[in-house]
Parts: structure tokens; C-alpha cells; sequence
């Protein structure tokens, strides 16, 4: 499955509007905190006074019932743009219905994306995986930005801008602190304070506030991760954690992604669809350790291990207390500020006023009596855990090689089933087919869940990155057709995703190259050996360069992490063309390999694999550097119909042949009858 990589923005010009007038502005009361706290005041008419004068008639008059509401609750709080993410307070990429706000309001079903409302504007900016889909499903009132395309602007640049026309006119942006990072919020109110305009933390979120049908909260039970497939015990992990705090001077921990809370205390939820993960924060201290959910979610066994553990479980809602309370006392908290959202690192602030101002009434003998004056309540880093969890240990890979061992199992019947049904006549579509796919791996031993909703894209669907057929959506599958499929599996024991794209008739001269192109520079990732200290970026142009040589290429991301047992899509490493990430590639980690090619209204094509790092055998070691290479995880037979022998190299051939042999001498133990029958045409060797 893709992961996010910027690709784009397109933007339709809009004319400026002034919002208020600057003596209408000096009305409006201006707190200082680090963002403004809303006010009603007279500014509240000063909207409709403007909004008469508004000069983008077109846009002004097109409207949903979302955004009716929504500007209405924005004129009571006196905000002249509301951004609308698409993360819960964990910002996690999948999150839980109730927390779905951005796709709400613009009806964008796409797992990325950002909305910005104003009084007269409605935008979408989301990345080049959901272009297609969001031109599909956004309003006319709604304008799509393509982010990262050239000669458009990201939010902050769009709002500090002339088409927003809050710049200059002491335009006020409203957020909700709960689900913006610190880094996030801090850089949007340099770039407003820029321009004379505030940010205001707002004190309701105002989609919650005209959702009148919001789903409710999940109650999903937790469950134990045992140590088999964890590899380290609770303990084991809280002591690796303190000593990382030990070298960095800390006092508590702050844990908020969610997908680290359950890694780190081996336990795992359902909050989200598809990722076992529940809403949750944990407190990490020297000789102590709170975790933070829903206490009808905690089960007896779970209670029982956590117990053990010496970790002691509170309601959700106690976490900002706890925070507040703890920079109160005068202990230091560890907060990554990409991942810890502005309202806690407030609270955080706020509890070190309190000490200064405790601080302020003592005497001078108490002062120095007590710790130093200057007190200092967060220390800004990056969170320790995402870098041990990306290093899978010996246990949790075990785990992942037997998932995909269970998941080449599973595929190979999809597969021979899906061919037989269409070879024979009978009318299959998107739908069924994903609905087989959850079907033949919910046989395996072991399977919770899908890692992700399955795409299953047939002709121009397949160009539709992340498409997800619906009984009405559905495009029939014939022998005419070429079929993407991206799925996935969660397993006790770890976690799959793998794409293939099948021809079930004769493939066309020009869907036989770009398949071949794509398996290329596919081949060509899978075969990297590089040194020792390489990052993600380095490789990425290796998976595209066959495509580039032929003027191809696609707009997402080569490869993301993958969890054990966890998230599908899991940082910090990546290999992607934004070089900003400076993660190093070490043994351990998991990969995707999964470039692609997609024709609008036509067809698409991607091939995806599992890669493990792992030290390679080298013949030398230049300068004691030590290499690297990957080896595969996934175990599933790649189409050889759409294979453009002719342009392929001796060397692709025998790759092609070679992971074949894999597949079958790992596969065809677990399949018997007509899918062994299947797999053994499927892992055929190829010659010219």
C-alpha cells in the first residue's frame, strides 16, 4: 500500500476580499497566548457588512450544507478560516469515525488531506495518490489543490496570501489545538503573524460543533500482544526507554502516536479500522510508567500484563492533567513536536507557570533551597520509540516472515480463483473481488483483520490510486481486463501488503511496457547493495529510472515502513524522493518496493513486495564501511504474461525466475488441488 509522498498542487486563482476593516479589527479582543483565543465581539457584523462587497460572485454562491454550517459556526467565533486536518489528536493516518471531521466537510474519503474554509473559499489540498479520486468526489464549491505540483502554494503559503485576502487585514485562522502538532502550529503562526494575521486556538472544534450525526467513540476491547511475537517484554522496553531519557536529562517521556503506545506496552486495539491500535497516550518516568485510554476498553488480561509490568492504567482524559501537573512540579517532560499536538505542550507551559509563579512567593532560602529559578518544562526531541519499533527484532520478524508466508497461501487461491471464475464466464466485479480476498485470508490461522481496505482497481479504476470499489462503483472484471490489486492482511503475527496486477485475456504492446518498465525498476530496488549510513531517498530514483528513461513515472512514494503485528504504513524510514527524510536504512527494518504507473481514465500498474534490510556479503569492504541489501518477504507469483521479454535484460529474466523458484519452494507446502495446480503455472520459468 502507498505511502504519502508530495507531488503537486493545482489551485484556481481567486480574486483577494478584504475581511475587516482595520478600526472594525482594533474591536476585537487579542489575547496573547501562543494562539488567540477566540472572542465574539462587534467583528461578528463586520462579516456580514463585508461579505456584500464580496467580488468572487461564483465561488461565494456555491456552497454545501457542510459548509453553511460550518461558516455560520465560524461567524459566532469571529474566524475568517478554519483549517479542517485529517488527524485525530494522535495525528494518525487512519483514524477512528468520530474523528473523520475533514471528510465530513467535503466528503473526500481519501486518508490525507487537508481542508481550509473561508467565508467566500472552499479548498482540498491532498497529495498526488488522491487526485483523480478527489476530482471525483469534491463539490463544485470545493477547489483542489494538488500538492507538491509546481507554481502551487501549501496551506501556509496560501493563507498568507493574496487569494485568501486575510493578509493585511488582521485576518484570524482558527484551529483546533487538539490536531495540529507543535511544529505545525508554530510554523503556521509564523507565516500568519508574517502577514498581521492570528492564529486562534480555537476552544470547540467547529465541525464537531454542526456534526449532529457524529459517530460515537469506538469501544473496541484491548487485547495482549504476547511476548512470542513481541520479543521484548514491557519491562524490557520501559528500561530502553529510560535510558534514553537518562542520556537526555529528562523526567517523563511523553508518548502520543499510537502505534508507539501499543508497541511499547505490547498490547494491541481497534480503534481504527485496519490498524489495532486504540486511542490512547502513555507517561513514561524513571520508576514509573501511566498509560492513558478508555477504561471500559481494558480487559481483565490486559489489566493483568500491564499490571506486571509495573504500569499503572488511568482514564484518557487524566493524560493533560498529568502533563500539567508534572511541569507544575518541576520535572522535565520529553515531547517530539511533530507528533505531540500544541494543546498538550500548553498544558505542558501552563503547569511551568504555575511553578514560577509557586517559585515567585518563596523566600531567597527556600529558592535556593529548591531546584534552580529558571525552569525549563519540555525538552523538544525526537520520540525514541518510532526508531526501536522500525527495527524489528528477531521474534517480530519471525512473525513477519510467517504472516506472508500465510499470505502467499491466501493470494494464490484468490488468484487461481478469480482466474478460473473469469476464464469460465461468469461475471465477476471490484467488489466481490475484495471481498474474496478478506475472504481467503480470513482462513489463515491467525488473521485479525485487512491491513487496509483492499484495492481492487480494473482498467481505468486501477489509475485511481486509492480506489475502493462499492457495489455502486464496481466495474465488472472480464478477460478483457486489467486488474490492480493492493491488499493486505493483519495477522497475530505480523502484518502484509502486496500489490499485483493481472491481465486476464491479451494485454495491449503498451500495457505490456509500462508493466515491464515498472517490474524493472521494481527488480532493480530489489537488488540494491549499498553502504552502510544510506538513506531512502538515495535508492528511490533506482525504482524509477527505467520508468524516466521513457519518459514515465508516478506520484507517490517507492517504499514505506511496515509494522509488526502494527500500522501498514510506519516511520520513520521510507524511500520516496523527499530527501528531508534523513533516516538511515539499518537491518531490521521493513520495506515497501511498490513503484507504479497510472494512465487517467485508462488502467494502472504497480507490483509491491515486502523487503527486510539486511547485511550483505560483500567481496570487499571499502573504508570498514559495511553494506547493505534487502531480502524479500512477500511470496506471491508476479504476472509473466505482461512481461515485455524483449526489452527485459538476461539478468531481470533470471531474477524473475529466481523469485519464482522462491515463491514455489516456500508456497506450495501450504496449497493443494487446483491452486498448487495454479501456483505451478504461475512460478514457470521465463526464456526469450
Amino acid at each position: 500500500m502507498l505511502s504519502r509522498v508530495n507531488c503537486g498542487v493545482f489551485a484556481r486563482a481567486a480574486r483577494r476580499t478584504s475581511r475587516y476593516t482595520s478600526e472594525q479589527r482594533n474591536t476585537i479582543d487579542k489575547k496573547s497566548t501562543f494562539c488567540q483565543k477566540p472572542t465574539r465581539s462587534a467583528s461578528i457584523n463586520a462579516v456580514s457588512d463585508v461579505e456584500a462587497t464580496i467580488e468572487d460572485a461564483d465561488k461565494a454562491t456555491m456552497t454545501t450544507p457542510q459548509l453553511t454550517a460550518l461558516r455560520a459556526a465560524m461567524k459566532e467565533v469571529s474566524i475568517d478560516a478554519v483549517i479542517v486536518p485529517s488527524q485525530d489528536p494522535h495525528f494518525s493516518e487512519y483514524v477512528a469515525a468520530a474523528f473523520e471531521r475533514r471528510r465530513y466537510v467535503s466528503d473526500f474519503t481519501g486518508s490525507a488531506g487537508t481542508c481550509v474554509v473561508t467565508a467566500t473559499k472552499a479548498l482540498l489540498w491532498t497529495d498526488g495518490r488522491y487526485f483523480k479520486q478527489a476530482e471525483d468526489e469534491l463539490a463544485e464549491a470545493w477547489t483542489l489543490m494538488r500538492s507538491g505540483t509546481k507554481g502551487t502554494p501549501d496551506v501556509r503559503k496560501w493563507l498568507a496570501g493574496d487569494e485568501a485576502g486575510l493578509a493585511g487585514n488582521g485576518g484570524r485562522v482558527g484551529i483546533d489545538p487538539n490536531v495540529h502538532s507543535v511544529s505545525e502550529a508554530r510554523a503556521l503562526r509564523e507565516v500568519l503573524k508574517a502577514v498581521g494575521c492570528e492564529l486562534v486556538s480555537l476552544e470547540e472544534n467547529l465541525v464537531d460543533k454542526i456534526w449532529s450525526d457524529r459517530p460515537a467513540a469506538a469501544k473496541t476491547p484491548l487485547r495482549v500482544h504476547p511476548l512470542e511475537y513481541a520479543g521484548k517484554s514491557v519491562e524490557e522496553k520501559l528500561e530502553d526507554m529510560r535510558a534514553k531519557m537518562r542520556e537526555n536529562e529528562v523526567d517523563k517521556l511523553v508518548v502520543s502516536s499510537l502505534d508507539d503506545v501499543m508497541w511499547l506496552l505490547n498490547v494491541r486495539g481497534g480503534d481504527a479500522p485496519c490498524n489495532p491500535v486504540t486511542l490512547s497516550y502513555a507517561l513514561v518516568g524513571e520508576s514509573d510508567a501511566t498509560f492513558y485510554v478508555d477504561l471500559d476498553k481494558v480487559t481483565a488480561p490486559v489489566k493483568a500484563h500491564l499490571e506486571a509490568a509495573n504500569v499503572t492504567i488511568k482514564p484518557y482524559d487524566d493524560m493533560s492533567p498529568d502533563v500539567h501537573d508534572a511541569a507544575s512540579r518541576g520535572e522535565k517532560l520529553w515531547m517530539d513536536i511533530d507528533k505531540v499536538s500544541i494543546a498538550m505542550l500548553e498544558s505542558a507551559e501552563d503547569g511551568n507557570s504555575v511553578r514560577k509563579a509557586t517559585k515567585a512567593t518563596k523566600s531567597d532560602a527556600q529558592n535556593d533551597a529548591s531546584s534552580s529559578s529558571v525552569v525549563v518544562a519540555v525538552k523538544e526531541g525526537t520520540c525514541p520509540i518510532p526508531i526501536a519499533k522500525a527495527v524489528k527484532n528477531e521474534a517480530e520478524m519471525a512473525g513477519m516472515v510467517e504472516a506472508h508466508l500465510m499470505d502467499g497461501a491466501a493470494m494464490s487461491e484468490f488468484w487461481c480463483w478469480i482466474e478460473k471464475e473469469i476464464s469460465s464466464g461468469r461475471t465477476i466485479d471490484e467488489y466481490e473481488a475484495g471481498e474474496k480476498v478478506l475472504e481467503f485470508r480470513s482462513k489463515q490461522k491467525g488473521f485479525v483483520e485487512e491491513s487496509f481496505p483492499t484495492i481492487a482497481g480494473e482498467g481505468p479504476h486501477g489509475a485511481i490510486v486509492h480506489y475502493r470499489a462499492s457495489k455502486e462503483s464496481a466495474r465488472t472484471i472480464s478477460k478483457d481486463s486489467l486488474l490492480l490489486c493492493d491488499s493486505g492482511g493483519q495477522f497475530a503475527c505480523g502484518t502484509t501488503d502486496v500489490t499485483r496486477t493481472v491481465h486476464f485475456g491479451t494485454p495491449s504492446a503498451h500495457q505490456k511496457e509500462c508493466y515491464t518498465r515498472v517490474l524493472q525498476g521494481h527488480i532493480a530496488l530489489d537488488q540494491m547493495v549499498f553502504p552502510t549510513g544510506t538513506k531512502g531517498f538515495v535508492l528511490d530514483a533506482f525504482a524509477r529510472s527505467h520508468l524516466w528513461a521513457n519518459g514515465l513515472d508516478y506520484r507517490h512514494g517507492t517504499g514505506h515502513g511496515v509494522g509488526a503485528a502494527l500500522n501498514v504504513h510506519e516511520g520513520p524510514q521510507g524511500i520516496s524522493p523527499r530527501f528531508g527524510n534523513m533516516t538511515e536504512l539499518v537491518p531490521g527494518m521493513i520495506l515497501s518496493n511498490e513503484p507504479g504507473y497510472y494512465e487517467d481514465g485508462a488502467f494502472g500498474i504497480r507490483i509491491e513486495t515486502l523487503l527486510q534490510v539486511k547485511k550483505a556479503e560483500t567481496k570487499h569492504n571499502f573504508g570498514d564501511t559495511g553494506f547493505l541489501c534487502f531480502d524479500v518477504l512477500t511470496l506471491i507469483p508476479i504476472q509473466t504474461k505482461l512481461m515485455d521479454l524483449g526489452i527485459m535484460s538476461d539478468k531481470e529474466i533470471a531474477w524473475v525466475n529466481a523469485y519464482h523458484q522462491k515463491v514455489w519452494d516456500n508456497i506450495h507446502p501450504r496449497v493443494a488441488g487446483e491452486t498448487l495446480q495454479w501456483l505451478e503455472r504461475a512460478c514457470a520459468p521465463i526464456s526469450r
